[in-house]
């Protein structure tokens, strides 16, 4: 990862972090290019994942062979650096608290893997930043990125096709080591802030009810992951959407009306992910050959209200207003923030969700398996 890789918005840094128990990256060689860029994921302590990654999982007996990640900014470590985009970040503040530059990608982005068959083996990391479902989402207002479809019909098969080659065409050591992977789905989110709540930009909201649309989501995400399968997945993590009413850039954009959080924004995610969890719950009942993880977003509004006043750690107003003003002043102690940016929480919030992710078993962060859980079966 890159030495001004922001830490990810939500979720995936957590289960990145995560699963540094779960993969052994010891592999994994530091990058002799001192100007690798960070990834689109989000804030500035994300940094700090990967050197926990690092530190505790170079003597780690692998769990699963490869790790595949699709998602949009919570997950993108670098795809969205050579694309015309607002949904990046490779400036400071990100990635301050990293100690002497680059440290090593413990898996590719896509747009490094390209052509490094043996690297692929390990997996690839095919999320981008501003990214969606629909391939409409993020792309009036934050530019270029690379949504789902691509990630899975055009990249996903292209390295699937060296795989194949990696493995000298034995199709059947193909599927095998295929199935023993573990795919993170992080998707969502932006479907709405970056389409569905901007109509000065998109008319989803005129064309469906939020009701309808959250249903039509799902209904797209469930081919999606539908191709996935009958490319060789069989062991899947998806993540709900988080509290997207929550974040310092909703409540500056759109105002709470007295209540702690955007109320309409956090219906939204309650809605899709609902359904979401009903998609799980079927494709375990019918799909007898796969297993399916949904994975709780991180806190529910009534839990993180109290830190929502304080804001974000660094000044916002980059990017779309979501991201850190370049070159500004984090604070000085972000463990007292819930939010890193004015869309993504720090290292320390995705720490507890990547250990929850990873080994908890409450329903409350991951049902019907944990992400280690997953990975024995």
């Amino acid at each position: 990862m890159d030495p001004h890789f922001k830490p990810s918005k939500l979720v995936m840094i957590s289960v990145l972090l995560a699963l540094s128990s779960l993969q052994n990256w010891a592999n994994a060689k530091p990058s002799n290019s001192t100007n690798a860029k960070p990834s689109n994921s989000t804030k500035i302590n994300h940094t700090d994942s990967t050197n926990a990654n690092q530190t505790n999982s170079t003597n780690a007996k692998p769990e699963v062979p490869c790790y595949f990640i699709f998602g949009d900014s919570l997950s993108d470590n670098g795809n969205n650096n050579n694309l015309k985009t607002l949904a990046k970040v490779n400036y400071p503040p990100y990635g301050v608290d990293f100690p002497g530059g680059p440290t090593g990608s413990y898996m590719p982005p896509f747009a490094q893997a390209v052509g490094k068959g043996k690297e692929m083996l390990n997996g690839v990391n095919y999320a981008s930043g501003s990214a969606g479902i629909l391939d409409e989402t993020g792309k009036y207002n934050m530019g270029d990125r690379i949504p789902l479809n691509e990630q899975i019909l055009k990249n996903h098969k292209a390295v699937i096709s060296s795989i194949t080659k990696e493995m000298r065409y034995d199709l059947s050591a193909t599927k095998k080591l295929l199935n023993k992977c573990i795919y993170s789905i992080e998707i969502g989110s932006n479907d709405f802030i970056n389409n569905y709540f901007l109509p000065k930009f998109y008319d989803s909201s005129r064309r469906y009810s939020l009701s309808a649309y959250t249903t039509m989501l799902v209904q797209q995400l469930s081919r999606q992951l539908m191709v996935l399968y009958d490319n060789g997945a069989r062991k899947f993590a998806v993540f709900g959407v988080p509290p997207i009413g929550c974040t310092p850039n909703a409540i500056s954009l759109y105002g709470t009306n007295g209540s702690p959080c955007v109320d309409i924004l956090n219906q939204a995610a309650v809605l899709f992910n609902e359904r979401l969890q009903q998609l799980i719950r079927e494709f375990n009942r019918t799909l007898i050959k796969a297993k399916f993880t949904y994975l709780n977003p991180p806190g529910a509004p009534v839990d993180i209200a109290e830190f929502v006043k304080i804001g974000a750690c660094c000044k916002t107003g980059g990017g779309a207003g979501e991201l850190c003003v370049r070159n500004s002043k984090p604070c000085s102690d972000p463990k007292k923030h819930i939010f890193w940016d004015g869309v993504h929480i720090t290292e320390y919030q995705m720490e507890i969700m990547a250990k929850n992710a990873y080994s908890s078993n409450s329903t409350l962060c991951a049902s019907p398996y944990n992400i280690h859980n997953l990975a024995m079966l």
